[in-house]
């Protein structure tokens, strides 16, 4: 009880700038505050969206999320003009309701379903807890992120109807990151998507909620050393043979596996990606899986790195691949992440067609587009 009070405190104490290294002990704040955000909404530049029809209809029929199906061009992602200082402030009282709402579902939702789990009710089977667990996590991320909307969050979404096991890999820039796309997954990857379990930094645990969470949904963990945003990363070697383990594990179990391979929160994602590095490829290899590519831009505005909860834009963009990637060398894999990935974290922009058609002439990596598929509002 003693820490979970501490955890409250903490965030009551830093609002204005969180430590990037202790910025997973998220806190509280009354969540009556988040009414004020509504009034945020008119200040986000209206796009298209795909409607449950498969129609377009405008962004402000749907202000919290929007979706299209098409590659993303400099005309489509305009930068969002920066927030004022009262609106930056609003933004940030409403992020920090959020996490604070988040760290009481959690709780709330997964430990009655351990519980049925230990005395085998209902959850019979390690797998079904850890589907049931990440089920959970997602629509309370997408839902309070619906109640308490201090952000917009944009997919170019791919949703395949008949999704094959593959290993995905993202860019790394905010601690936000893993709530924004659990919150944007049905947008993103559709109805039919695969459960994804994702390998993260073992001392995230440190933190009692998101300790919950990973544990309860089957997330894999990682050793590596506190060097710092920016560091080049120390792994524990030792525990990569268990990586190796779980993520075979989580494939027979019916999961993808989820890899950053920048490997840490990239604090000038304006200049280009970290170093990457290329254990989804050895892994994606290894298990005879396909590569499958996520990339983000603009959660770092609002909870930086290095600077905090600063909040200068609230419009978050998500763009799903509609490809699948064979590579034939890590360094392959390295260039494509780079160039594809890197390109929207930059620019928010997809790479050239001409230079995305050179990578597959080049057998660089193989292709199978998707079509679109209808979502529903529900996992």
């Amino acid at each position: 009880m003693l820490r979970w009070v501490s955890l409250l405190l903490f965030i009551l104490r830093n609002t204005s700038a969180f430590s990037p290294r202790n910025a997973n002990k998220h806190a509280s704040i009354s969540p009556l505050i988040a009414s004020r955000v509504l009034s945020l909404r008119s200040s986000v530049p209206a796009e298209n969206a795909i409607g449950q029809n498969g129609a377009t209809e405008s962004a402000t029929d749907s202000p919290l999320f929007s979706s299209t199906m098409a590659s993303v061009g400099s005309d489509a992602t305009t930068p969002a003009p920066a927030l004022g200082a009262w609106q930056s402030r609003f933004t940030r009282i409403g992020m920090i309701a959020y996490i604070a709402a988040m760290c009481i579902a959690l709780p709330l939702t997964l430990l009655p379903q351990k519980l049925m789990y230990n005395f085998g009710f209902l959850i019979k089977t390690r797998a079904q807890k850890e589907d049931w667990a990440l089920r959970t996590s997602t629509f309370c991320a997408r839902w309070l992120l619906r109640l308490i909307p201090f952000c917009r969050i944009t997919t170019f979404s791919s949703m395949h109807p008949n999704p094959p096991e593959s290993v995905w890999v993202c860019n790394h820039t905010s601690m936000l990151d893993v709530f924004l796309l659990l919150a944007a997954d049905l947008q993103a990857r559709g109805k039919t998507r695969r459960p994804i379990k994702i390998v993260y930094w073992k001392q995230l645990e440190d933190n009692p909620v998101t300790a919950l969470m990973f544990r309860q949904a089957g997330f894999i963990p990682v050793q590596m050393a506190d060097n710092g945003n920016g560091q080049d990363n120390d792994y524990d070697r030792s525990s990569f043979k268990q990586l190796i383990k779980d993520a075979r594990q989580a494939f027979g179990d019916g999961f993808d596996i989820g890899i950053l391979p920048e490997g840490q929160l990239n604090p000038t994602p304006e200049n280009g990606l970290l170093p990457v590095f290329s254990g989804a490829f050895t892994l994606a290899r290894m298990s005879r899986r396909p590569v499958q590519m996520l990339a983000m831009a603009g959660a770092h505005d609002l909870w930086h790195p290095v600077h905090g909860m600063h909040c200068v834009r609230r419009h978050v963009q998500i763009r799903v691949y509609p490809y699948t990637f064979r590579f034939q060398s890590a360094d392959n894999f390295v260039k494509a992440f780079t160039d594809v990935v890197g390109n929207f974290a930059t620019h928010k922009t997809d790479l050239p067609e001409a230079e995305m058609a050179e990578l597959v002439a080049n057998n660089m990596l193989q292709a199978a587009p998707t079509r679109k598929s209808k979502s529903d509002s529900d996992p």
